[in-house]
């Protein structure tokens, strides 16, 4: 399985959080499931960190590239051919960070890992993630 990460799940996983429903961990986890991490949710929890509603050990760049590295998660880069399902989703979500992931597994056949019940509303396949 090819899995996207959903950016608390991804601060979930890394930081061994007890919201994060044991099947999610275990497919993140699991060697044969490719898991990735988009520039998107990079993007996301960088405005958090500076506007002090994410607080992390070291600097945010830092440690999001280096925990993303130590578990073995992909980089995922936003290129134009996922933004222009834009087009097509309907408007039930207005989450700007929420509706690129939307795109960007629809483009690269992902499933997104998330607790955000709103996914569901969407056309891509979703691996629930709170516990």
């Amino acid at each position: 399985m090819r899995l996207l990460l959903d950016t608390h799940v991804f601060l979930w996983y890394i930081t061994n959080n007890s919201k994060l429903s044991r099947s999610a961990f275990d497919a993140i986890r699991d060697k044969s499931n490719q898991a990735f991490l988009s520039v998107v949710s990079v993007w996301e929890a960088l405005v958090k960190y500076q506007v002090g509603k994410l607080l992390l050990p070291s600097p945010a760049n830092e440690y999001l590239n280096e925990r993303r590295i130590a578990h073995r998660i992909a980089d995922l880069p936003l290129d134009a051919q996922a933004v222009t399902h834009l087009l097509s989703l309907p408007l039930r979500h207005r989450d700007p960070f929420d509706r690129m992931l939307i795109c960007q597994a629809l483009q690269h056949e992902l499933t997104i890992v998330t607790g955000d019940e709103q996914f569901r509303h969407y056309p891509v396949a979703v691996l629930p993630a709170g516990a």
